[in-house]
């Protein structure tokens, strides 16, 4: 695909991937404040370590899978898959923390696209595919919406992530690296804020870990959910003495 053969799931991806977009993505550090606040990251050497730990042990074989997945169940228009995915997500996803950031974004990016998408039409939508399909998609996406605020889902952000992006055309891959690089810059954004990082040092460290995000996407993006597994317990730990902090900037 290229962005002439199909703009509209380009600037999708584009608006996806923005920390404008408003799904609370910015009030979550997935443990990073607490490494801060304990001294384990004092760097921008330090950052990019960490930030490429969790992608290799969280973001790929987990968040990815389980967008992969869940995008492959849209495009079947199978909502009991997509259900498996979530309930999988969910147990292996272990700080309270993260579960809460996740499915509050989730919900959020539910409850935007009702609110902001529903008259739409689908413009979106690449008016050359078969309108069974689009209609299919539309629907799965709906149900999806549905089952989350009738709490029948968890509704953790990369399943909504990947019903979304099917529906609006991105193909598993697209969306994976949309979703990976909103990850890597919504902690980086985080390192920010706490006021240890400078622009400069935040760029630098998002041009390095670029490749990384391509390959852990390209490795994971064919995983079967079976396989979805997240092994980070140093960060686990970060992020269940964060829930206890006397002082917190972010909600995990």
């Amino acid at each position: 695909m290229t962005t002439n053969e199909a703009p509209e799931s380009f600037l999708t991806a584009l608006r996806l991937a923005d920390s404008f977009l408003p799904v609370g993505g910015y009030t979550a550090s997935y443990g990073l404040e607490q490494y801060v606040n304990e001294g384990y990251i004092d760097d921008g050497d330090g950052l990019r370590e960490l930030i490429a730990a969790y992608l290799r042990r969280v973001v790929g074989p987990c968040e990815t899978v389980a967008l992969a997945n869940a995008h492959a169940a849209s495009a079947d228009g199978d909502l009991e898959a997509l259900r498996r995915v979530d309930r999988r997500l969910h147990a292996v996803t272990m700080p309270h923390e993260f579960r809460e950031s996740s499915t509050k974004a989730g919900a959020k990016l539910c409850e935007l696209l009702v609110e902001t998408d529903a008259s739409s039409s689908r413009a979106d939508v690449d008016p050359a595919s078969e309108s069974s399909t689009a209609e299919e998609s539309a629907g799965l996406e709906a149900a999806t919406a549905a089952a989350v605020a009738a709490d029948e889902i968890p509704g953790h952000y990369p399943v909504v992530f990947g019903v979304v992006a099917h529906s609006r055309g991105l193909s598993q891959l697209e969306a994976c690296l949309a979703h990976a690089h909103s990850f890597v810059t919504g902690l980086l954004g985080a390192a920010q804020r706490l006021g240890r990082f400078g622009h400069t040092e935040i760029q630098s460290v998002l041009e390095t870990l670029r490749p990384l995000v391509a390959r852990i996407c390209r490795r994971h993006v064919d995983d079967p959910v079976e396989s979805m597994a997240s092994f980070a317990p140093f960060a686990e730990i970060m992020g269940m003495r964060h829930e206890r902090a006397g002082r917190r900037l972010f909600m995990s």
